[in-house]
């Protein structure tokens, strides 16, 4: 137990360590906010192709969540940042050499909209189908019906879902790191190789845990909330 402590709790590596990693919290909150917005709106419009009634549609949207949802991030991730640059330096095509931030937020928001996309596309089922047709009576049209009345409704639904891929998101902004994205992770991995101790990586699991603790007591209050207030109106 004291080698644990010595080699993964060393205080003097840790208390140098924290300072230096807090720096590199920015360029989570980089990948955090670019990611999410990207991955909701890419996953909102997935989910109305979804359950759109043009066939075509239905099958490019099932062929999209299936494929990112069962491909790995880490995969996608070298995928995009060294397999883009491959094609990009051998064709001329310079736009597709990313450095490793943009590589990183493009690689979470395709993987995390086919995630989004699922929960929206519940949250929209779940809203029951006369509040469309009476929508519809009223001279609305579907687009209109799907923006005033279906999707305010929808997106109460599925916030606490989507609390929770906040913060998966947030543990796998990590993976990053393989792309030397500066993130957390990348940082205490440099200061582990300088300093011949796992100790920054305990400091990194303490900045993680910082974050996402409060975030999953959210989430489990706001499922709590969403259980007493029962089911949508119309159902």
């Amino acid at each position: 137990m004291g080698q644990f402590i010595k080699y993964y709790f060393n205080w003097e590596i840790l208390k140098d360590t924290i300072p230096v990693l807090l720096q590199a919290v920015v360029v989570v909150f980089e990948l955090l906010a670019l990611g999410l917005l990207f991955a909701f709106i890419l996953g909102l419009i997935i989910s109305l192709m979804r359950i759109s009634r043009v066939r075509v549609l239905r099958w490019i949207a099932a062929i999209y969540i299936d494929f990112f949802r069962g491909l790995p991030l880490l995969l996608l991730l070298t995928f995009i940042y060294y397999g883009l640059a491959l094609v990009g330096s051998q064709t001329g095509l310079r736009f597709l050499i990313l450095p490793p931030i943009p590589a990183a937020v493009v690689a979470l928001a395709l993987c995390y909209a086919a995630y989004s996309a699922e929960i929206f596309r519940a949250g929209i089922e779940s809203i029951h189908r006369g509040q469309m047709e009476a929508a519809r009576s009223l001279g609305m049209t579907y687009g209109q019906a799907m923006r005033y009345v279906i999707l305010p409704q929808a997106i109460k639904i599925v916030v606490p879902p989507l609390t929770n891929e906040l913060i998966a998101m947030i543990k796998d902004t990590a993976l990053a790191s393989v792309i030397t994205t500066p993130e957390i992770l990348f940082r205490a991995r440099e200061i582990m190789g300088v300093r011949a101790s796992p100790t920054p990586l305990t400091a990194a699991a303490i900045i993680y845990l910082v974050f996402t603790i409060p975030l999953i007591r959210v989430a489990a209050r706001l499922e709590r909330k969403k259980g007493k207030t029962g089911t949508p109106a119309g159902m």
